[in-house]
């Protein structure tokens, strides 16, 4: 048996299977890990430990030496050779309390170091975006005439008695809401939640969104308003239909789970992850989804273009990263604006508009990492300087 030791959640970190799992989780990941944990449940809490360790690494401060990356990425061959790709590659560092710990990140993206320019170096580039970092907000969660205000991100959970257990990072508490009632859970920019509603129905709601639910769901329907994105895994009930009710169309629910983004001012669209789902815009015929679909709302002819995708990379951000495949850059730095509350300047002329990125970034607390990472997946250099970003072509 292993003795455990304090920091004995590090050998975790520098297991490349472990690593693997948590940037492309597959089924096959996904059921070696639960198996793992059933052989070995006194592993539990390190793999946890691990978990959230792993959220926070910070990427930025190290530096890869030209033959050390050529390992890497010959490593990196070998162990995704079945994903009929090649993958980029990182390499992160954990700083513990009393030593710091070099992680080969075997199976992580990138090919190359960032070098950080001067400022004279930027006054060189007339084509570049400007962001700036805006304050903060706080969660709102507004049931009958009480409003209830969280600066970290919390989970909610609704029974059938006409409680609210919410959790925080720093606490828990139970609040009482009105039978009858339509509650409002509004996320703001740079936060994310959870919602557990009354009949056991999971939504996850991103960045920059708002969700309208009532108390318990009553009558024949089951429903539910959304403006910005959620994942959401609808409990089961026959004899309850389950609608999601976003501004320019309906979500009826047949027992799925799917995610659906609605932001003003961006395209909307709807992928389903498994299940049945039928979506109607106005005087228009109903559309059902198949697993593995996307279906994109055109507000102008009030119809819905289908395809096939890779639902990982639409649903990910629940899971901590951001996944992109020949993503144009300014729709990635949308995707960041949501997450770290930052607002990009994005003018007509500006050269990004042709570049793409395929990769994907962790969604760490330290917005260095996101920026530099972003960079090395898009060949694009950024500066930071007190609260602007300037980014720029490499």
């Amino acid at each position: 048996m292993q003795l455990k030791t304090e920091n004995s959640f590090i050998r975790f970190l520098k297991d490349e299977k472990f690593i693997e799992w948590k940037l492309f989780p597959t089924d096959e990941l996904n059921r070696y890990w639960e198996e793992y944990l059933q052989y070995h449940p006194g592993e539990r809490e390190d793999i946890l430990l691990a978990e959230q360790h792993f959220q926070n690494i910070d990427i930025s401060s190290v530096k890869l030496s030209k033959e050390k990356k050529q390992e890497a990425i010959h490593r990196l061959e070998q162990s995704l050779g079945a994903y009929n790709r090649k993958r980029r590659i990182y390499r992160f560092a954990y700083i513990g309390a009393a030593c710091v710990v070099a992680l080969v990140m075997s199976v992580l993206y990138l090919q190359k170091e960032i070098n950080q320019s001067s400022g004279e170096e930027l006054v060189a580039f007339s084509d570049y975006i400007v962001g700036s970092e805006l304050e903060s907000e706080d969660i709102l969660f507004i049931t009958g005439d009480k409003t209830a205000t969280f600066q970290s991100n919390v989970d909610i959970h609704l029974d059938r008695n006409n409680k609210a257990l919410i959790k925080s990072d720093k606490d828990a508490e139970e609040i009482s809401i009105e039978q009858h009632t339509m509650n409002q859970l509004i996320v703001p920019y740079g936060k994310r939640s959870k919602v557990v509603l009354s009949d056991g129905t999971q939504v996850w709601l991103n960045s920059g969104s708002t969700l309208e639910f009532p108390s318990t769901f009553s009558g024949e329907k089951r429903e539910v308003f959304l403006s910005g994105e959620m994942y959401i895994e609808v409990a089961p009930e026959k004899n309850k239909s389950f609608y999601v009710h976003t501004s320019g169309y309906n979500v009826k629910v047949y027992g799925t789970k799917f995610n659906v983004s609605s932001y003003s001012g961006a395209s909307s669209s709807v992928v389903l992850v498994e299940g049945s789902v039928s979506l109607q815009s106005t005087d228009r015929q109903e559309l059902f989804l198949s697993p593995n679909e996307q279906a994109v709302y055109s507000e102008t002819s009030g119809t819905f273009d289908t395809r096939k995708v890779d639902v990982h990379s639409f649903i990910s951000w629940k899971e901590g990263y951001l996944s992109f495949e020949d993503t144009p850059v300014i729709e990635a730095l949308k995707q960041i604006e949501r997450y770290y509350n930052l607002s990009f300047n994005y003018g007509d002329g500006i050269s990004l508009h042709g570049l793409t990125c395929t990769g994907k970034i962790i969604l760490s607390d330290n917005l260095d990492n996101v920026m530099t990472a972003l960079t090395l997946i898009s060949d694009t250099k950024y500066q930071k300087e007190d609260k602007l970003i300037y980014i720029y072509k490499e």
